[in-house]
């Protein structure tokens, strides 16, 4: 029997073959636009922290933007690809993932000389001309501590301020005793110089070990408080005369190596270009504003925000100044010559100190 299409039955067929059609285009045209380059990039905070939103997020734009959209880059906060804090330095040495973000501190020892931009006295106050300073020695001065690492970008916080639980902080014979929470060996060094006793942990940890009363503060900077919602877990925020703190935190944004190496020259210059110094300029100053507005909530919290005087601030000095000695001495046992960079490092943050 011969088949007669009838009007409805050739709308539908129309309409199916149009509809596979738009498909294959649409297929096609992803395909045709996917990236050629994808890189999977994991960290440890979440996913609204100020350093995924205000930082990572907008390095990644710049990457893929410099590349023509032959890049991508997928961002895996709060180790979402598996393991601890402590394990993204090797994650990213073993070729597990392509880029990590992470805190050098939290592998003690493996980046010696890269500590010295860490250090009490020699971070005061001002992240951008020390983001300055690292780009100025990387080549010469700190590259050695990366074995099989691209380094991308190397930062450091605003600085090390003090969050308590239950008691204020003016001069070093409060902390004796306490319990404080720090995330590097450097900061630990602080701690113990002050009569603090330093309980090693990554930030993720710190509301629930402070409310549990595991640790009775910490050492961390502002822009931290409203991720963590520290406003809740403490009521004290200290920090020296003019800003001033007690040591910073280094972090890396490196790739492994291999893959790095396996890049063209044109994609590797779509990172080196989103990296430059100019970049290190942004992520200090998009750090003291972020500083500004965590301490901003803390106070609305009803937490007391305490400036120390120029003579309280001088008496931490006076005592943080042995934590530089104790590097030095450390560093030596690696043929490091720690008063040389100590010097390097203070005369290079002094050259950027109005680059702000």
């Amino acid at each position: 029997m011969k088949m007669i299409a009838t009007k409805p039955t050739l709308v539908l067929t129309n309409y199916f073959g149009n509809l596979f059609i738009l498909c294959f285009c649409l297929l096609f045209s992803q395909s045709a636009l996917a990236a050629d380059y994808n890189f999977k990039f994991h960290h440890f905070l979440g996913a609204n922290s100020n350093w995924q939103t205000q930082i990572l997020e907008p390095w990644v734009n710049r990457v893929e933007q410099n590349s023509n959209g032959q890049v991508s880059i997928e961002i895996f906060p709060s180790m979402t690809l598996g393991g601890r804090p402590p394990e993204l330095v090797q994650q990213a040495r073993d070729g597990v993932v392509d880029i990590i973000w992470t805190v050098n501190g939290y592998t003690p020892g493996m980046f010696p000389r890269s500590e010295v931009f860490e250090l009490p006295t020699i971070f005061t106050n001002d992240p951008v001309s020390v983001n300055l300073a690292m780009y100025d020695l990387f080549e010469t001065e700190l590259k050695a501590d990366y074995t099989g690492l691209e380094v991308l970008f190397l930062s450091v916080h605003a600085g090390n301020a003090i969050h308590m639980r239950d008691s204020t902080v003016r001069s070093p014979s409060d902390l004796i005793g306490k319990k404080i929470r720090t995330p590097s060996r450097t900061g630990a060094w602080s701690i113990e110089a002050l009569g603090g006793i330093p309980v090693a942990m990554p930030v993720p940890a710190l509301p629930q070990s402070l409310q549990k009363g595991v640790v009775d503060g910490a050492f961390v900077p502002w822009e931290i408080i409203p991720a963590l919602q520290l406003q809740h877990q403490t009521k004290f925020q200290i920090e020296g005369y003019n800003q001033e703190r007690i040591g910073s935190l280094m972090f890396q944004t490196s790739m492994n190596k291999a893959k790095w190496d396996s890049l063209p020259e044109d994609i590797q210059r779509a990172f080196t270009d989103a990296s430059g110094p100019e970049w290190g300029v942004v992520i200090g100053q998009k750090l003291l504003q972020a500083e500004k507005e965590g301490i901003t909530i803390a106070i609305e919290a009803g937490n007391t925000h305490s400036v120390l005087s120029k003579e309280e601030t001088q008496r931490f000095t006076d005592i943080l100044s042995s934590v530089v000695d104790r590097w030095i001495d450390n560093v030596a046992a690696k043929n490091i010559d720690g008063e040389a960079l100590v010097t390097k490092a203070r005369k290079a943050i002094a050259s950027h100190l109005n680059d702000s």
